[in-house]
């Protein structure tokens, strides 16, 4: 099939993706979590951005050079070999369809304010899986609907979002801020904490590239699209944060529940912000879903064609590995009844926890392979300026990737490790299958044909002349 046909995302819908994965639900609730440490947290913010950029720019770059579906496991794996892409994709893996569960889990909360009623617990697990199986159903539908889908979602919550940040300004009241630095300690300290809070809201920026092989013109569209998607979601971020700080006093943001709604209402009054909020969430969410699924499939099958998977994930439909949908999509619902069933603690929460380490690895691992693509390289045949810059830029996201591990807590990065370690298991399996593979292929290309039984006879020795006489 032409190759034209075959990538159906253009730059538009590249961006969207990118957009749509980065902003999730969180976002909701974003400033009341980070109002605690005073407005040095939206200087955390600041710089947690100009990290997200840098990282953008560097798998854009990593595209340029290999703009094959999978992303950082392709990086991992050229740069550092079969284990490392292995650890990549299955950390990646790992975290697309735990995160989705969490992601359904929330979108309870914000259906109950549009229909409320006497919650209970048989009802918002069916919301919750439904939530997980709409959008995967579109996935089967192929890349077009994906597309659709996630273009769609990303205008619908954008518009209200960045009309809340925008009109916000104009009711601006710095009274309304508190100080710069809450609590005890230092303030450098205080932009820490909130920026462990914060770190994980630009997740999603490997979006594009991971899906690069069914972008259009991908060794430049993928890098475009994770730059301007990584940036109208900072702007959706940084603007939406200080309007919320500007329009609720701070001591009532501290303990808000639905900051966005409480900023809407401190603009218009009344009490229908939390409405308003609320439709942008659950449909914030369903887009983020709608991404994410496609993204839990992509990096199994990448891995799966090179034999680190299992065969099954190779199947592919209009697009979109469909056994890797399924597979994230039962796996999520599984934990997703689970957490009905143990209630908000236990088994998943330590999950959740997991997936905040699980989705660092695979970023460390793309920035270290654009550091060593770099110091391999023929760089007699770079410009040193271009070097110089794209070195800079992934030592800055490797540092900012080092970050997020840091800020992930000790918690998440035990079970994080075990759960990484865990993996080793499943490689080892599919090793010993490749390689169970390649001896049988050897052994049977060393077999004698029949015609090496054949006896041979040598040519028969020609009679003497006789001698000449005359």
């Amino acid at each position: 099939m032409n190759d034209r046909h075959t990538r159906r995302f253009g730059l538009g819908t590249a961006t969207c993706l990118v957009m749509g994965n980065i902003i999730g639900g969180g976002i909701f609730l974003l400033p009341a979590s980070v109002a605690p440490f005073g407005t040095v947290s939206l200087v955390a913010f600041g710089v947690l951005t100009v990290g997200a950029v840098a990282l953008a720019l560097v798998f854009g770059r990593l595209a340029e050079r290999h703009p094959d579906t999978g992303g950082p496991y392709v990086y991992a794996r050229e740069a550092f070999g079969d284990f490392a892409g292995f650890l990549s994709a299955w950390s990646y893996w790992t975290m697309t369809w735990v995160s989705n569960a969490a992601l359904a889990v929330a979108i309870v909360g914000y259906v109950h304010v549009l229909l409320p009623g006497r919650p209970n617990d048989t009802t918002d697990l069916v919301i919750a899986l439904g939530a997980l199986w709409l959008p995967a159903l579109a996935n089967f539908a192929g890349t077009r609907y994906v597309g659709l889908v996630q273009t769609v979602s990303t205008v619908l919550k954008f518009i209200p979002l960045l009309f809340i940040a925008v009109v916000g300004l104009f009711f601006f009241d710095p009274a309304n801020l508190g100080s710069f630095h809450e609590g005890s300690g230092s303030a450098l300290g205080g932009m820490s904490a909130a920026a462990a809070i914060l770190l994980y809201s630009y997740v999603g920026v490997e979006s594009a590239a991971m899906s690069a092989g069914e972008v259009r013109d991908p060794e430049r569209n993928v890098g475009r699209a994770t730059v301007l998607g990584t940036i109208g979601s900072a702007v959706v971020y940084l603007l939406g944060t200080v309007a919320v700080f500007g329009t609720v006093a701070h001591d009532k943001l501290v303990m808000s529940q639905a900051p966005f709604s409480d900023a809407v209402n401190a603009m218009f009054g009344g009490h229908w912000g939390g409405t308003v909020v609320a439709i942008a969430a659950v449909v914030s969410i369903i887009g983020a879903l709608n991404g994410w699924t496609l993204m839990s499939a992509q990096s199994p099958y990448a891995a799966a064609k090179d034999g680190l998977f299992p065969a099954p994930f190779l199947t592919k439909r209009r697009g979109v590995p469909t056994f890797g949908v399924l597979a994230a999509v039962v796996l999520a619902s599984a934990l997703t009844v689970i957490n009905y069933l143990i209630g908000s603690g236990g088994v998943f929460e330590i999950l959740v926890l997991i997936t905040t380490f699980s989705a660092t690895v695979p970023y460390l691992l793309a920035a270290g392979a654009q550091v060593y693509f770099l110091l391999t390289g023929r760089r007699d045949k770079v410009r040193p300026a271009r070097f110089a810059r794209d070195l800079t830029l992934a030592l800055t996201a490797f540092g900012f990737t080092f970050w997020l591990v840091a800020g992930a807590g000790y918690a998440a990065i035990y079970q994080g490790v075990l759960f990484l370690f865990a993996g080793i298991l499943v490689y080892a399996w599919m090793a010993a299958r490749r390689t169970a593979r390649q001896e049988e292929a050897a052994a049977a290309a060393s077999l004698p044909t029949p015609a090496d039984h054949e006896e041979v006879h040598p040519p028969a020795a020609s009679a003497p002349a006789p001698p000449h006489t005359t």
